[in-house]
Formats: structure tokens, C-alpha cells, sequence
């Protein structure tokens, strides 16, 4: 290995340092200005220039805006990985219920419309769990169903997972890993010429991001201050669509009734109910008591009750 202060070292150690600037402030213009100091100074050949060239403008692009087409299809892959996980409910009442009440609080959110439209799936599961894929793709488990007695305990968690989406919490994950990876080869490659294969390698760790996305959603959970966040969407979609958001509360106090330690459920991937509420309460004030409309109560218990 050539020693890192050597001649060719501080010219490589120049270069490296050229393309993290054009990394961290996403614009190849400063890759541009310095490799062509570097080459009038001698630090560097006009092959390594444009190297140098090329990466910050394979870097720069992963900060662009994944547009909504690229967000459904990212959201479908993750879905898909999920679904090999879980099967699907089979019931055409149930399901039907569970997409016009989602839909009905996704128009209600600051993100009314994707690419590809909302769609929500209950998956034939014991689990208390929900996952919300990007693009509007979102999986209620049928037992966390279960921990919803009344319609506005399930608009909660329904709500919930539109806050996720809303807050395109997704893909900020994917993101987050994408620079990681890019990060962690530019490390390793940072004593030599980085192009054609190196390049390469730099180009597919920010494609790779699925695993990301699935392995956030299904072991390691998002951070608390993004469930706070989806839990005060939730709390306004809530609001304007005309349910209590008290009812949030009451669904979180019923899950940490039937969560058991240790589980492979939101227990795993979620902050403790009783931070959640505590959250909460800064926002709705005050503890008020859920008011059960009978005509709600109907459809909720005709829909979901049997699950």
C-alpha cells in the first residue's frame, strides 16, 4: 500500500478530499473548480481528474429527489418482501372496510395523493404489527386489529402508518443507508483511483436500498423522534376527518396490555406505548374519553370484529 503522505498519497488525499466536498454539499461544480486546481498545480494526472469527476457526479445524483413514479416502485418491492413474510387476509368485507376507512384518512393527509394511489392489506397474522411501505402501500396485521375496540382506535393506527407515508419516513431510510454504504467504500478506496469497477461499487450501494427500507420496517424500527412525528400526523388527520384522537391513546394502552417482551411485533420495532402516550399528551392536552358513535361501532364490529 502507498503510504499516505507519500507524493502520490497527498495527491490522492487531495483528490479524496475534493469529491467528500462535492458529497456533503451535492454539487459537482466543486469537483469541477478543484480537479482543475489539481491539474494546474501538478497534485493530479488528467486521467485522475476526471475519475474524480465522474464519482462526484455519481454521487451527487443519489441526492436528487426520488420522484413519486420511483417511490411507488421502491414501496411495491418492499411490500412484496413483506409479503413473503406474511400471507394476506382473504376477506372481502373486512378488506374493503380497512381501504375506505384508510382512504378516507389519506385524503385527509398532507400527502392525498402517490403515484400510485393508497392501498391497504391485512395480513393473516397474531402479531400486533403494521408496516407502511413507501408510496402508499400499507399492512395491518390482524392482530393489531384486534387491539382496536372501536373504529377510531383503528383510524389511529391506520392514520398512523398515512403518517409515515406522509413524512416520506421511508424513504429517509433508505437514504440513510444508501450514504452509509457509499460512505464506507469511499473509505476503503480512498488510496486509489476511484472509477470504472470502484465506481461501479459506489453506483450500485446506492441502488441496493430495499433491504434497507424492509429491515428498518421489519427489525430495527424507525428512531422514536419518527414515531413521534407519524403519532402527530395521525393526531391531526385524525382531527380533521372528525375521530376523537384520544382514540390513539386508548389503541397504544390496549397494546401494551397484549404485547409480549421479546416479540417479533411492534414490541421489537417501536418505542415503549407508555413514551408514546407521554408524547402525546404535550400535544392532545388534557385526558378526554372516547365517545363510541353506535352507527361506527356497527360497521367496525360487522367488518373486523369476527378477525
Amino acid at each position: 500500500m502507498r503510504a499516505l503522505f507519500s507524493p502520490t498519497g497527498v495527491r490522492w488525499l487531495a483528490a479524496m478530499s475534493l469529491l467528500l466536498a462535492a458529497f456533503v454539499t451535492g454539487c459537482s461544480t466543486v469537483a469541477e473548480i478543484g480537479t482543475a486546481v489539481g491539474q494546474a498545480s501538478g497534485m493530479m494526472t488528467p486521467e485522475q481528474a476526471e475519475s474524480i469527476k465522474r464519482s462526484a457526479a455519481a454521487v451527487e445524483k443519489t441526492f436528487q429527489d426520488i420522484t413519486p413514479e420511483q417511490e411507488y416502485y421502491i414501496g411495491r418491492s418492499v411490500a412484496a418482501t413483506v409479503l413473503k413474510a406474511y400471507k394476506v387476509y382473504d376477506n372481502r368485507e373486512a378488506i374493503e372496510y380497512i381501504n375506505v376507512l384508510g382512504q378516507t384518512l389519506a385524503l385527509a393527509s398532507d400527502m392525498p395523493e402517490t403515484f400510485g394511489g393508497y392501498h391497504f392489506a391485512i395480513l393473516d397474522s397474531d402479531e400486533i404489527n403494521a408496516f407502511a411501505a413507501p408510496g402508499g402501500l400499507i399492512m395491518i396485521s390482524k392482530g393489531m386489529i384486534r387491539c382496536c375496540t372501536t373504529e377510531d382506535a383503528l383510524a389511529a393506527v391506520l392514520a398512523h402508518e398515512v403518517g409515515h407515508v406522509e413524512n416520506q419516513h421511508g424513504l429517509k431510510a433508505i437514504r440513510k443507508g444508501r450514504l452509509t454504504s457509499a460512505l464506507t467504500i469511499l473509505a476503503l478506496e480512498g488510496a486509489k483511483q476511484l472509477g470504472g469497477e470502484n465506481l461501479a461499487e459506489v453506483t450500485k450501494a446506492f441502488e441496493g436500498s430495499i433491504s434497507d427500507i424492509t429491515s428498518t420496517l421489519m427489525n430495527s424500527g424507525y428512531s422514536r423522534k419518527t414515531e413521534f412525528e407519524a403519532d402527530r400526523s395521525a393526531v391531526i388527520v385524525m382531527g380533521r376527518v372528525g375521530y376523537n384522537p384520544e382514540a390513539l391513546v386508548s389503541m397504544l394502552h390496549e397494546m401494551k396490555k397484549n404485547l409480549k417482551p421479546g416479540g417479533l411485533d411492534f414490541a421489537k420495532t417501536h418505542p415503549d406505548p407508555d413514551v408514546r402516550i407521554a408524547e402525546l399528551r404535550k400535544q392532545l392536552g388534557e385526558e378526554s374519553r372516547v365517545q363510541v358513535v353506535p352507527s361506527r361501532q356497527r360497521r367496525f364490529e360487522q367488518a373486523v370484529g369476527g378477525i
